[in-house]
């Protein structure tokens, strides 16, 4: 019973943090924004390479500050 309770704390805090931070990998780096909506769109990114260009197509990422991070004014 405990290995259940156990499991199921942890399986939330995993949705949780899921619900609210988007995780985008970069040819270096791996960069946490926080989500401007709770959901699971867009929660892991890949920006490696050409698809930086991507990014700015999806609305989610341009409302949590994409533009920011890959410095574009």
């Amino acid at each position: 019973m405990k290995k259940i309770l156990v499991l199921l704390i942890i399986a939330g805090a995993l949705a949780g943090v899921a619900l609210n931070y988007h995780f985008i990998l970069f040819d270096n780096k791996m960069k946490m924004l926080k989500k401007t909506e709770l959901t699971f769109e867009d929660t892991f990114v890949d920006a490696r390479g050409a698809k930086k260009l991507n990014l700015l197509s999806k609305p989610a990422l341009i409302n949590a500050g994409i533009k920011d991070i890959l410095d574009i004014k």
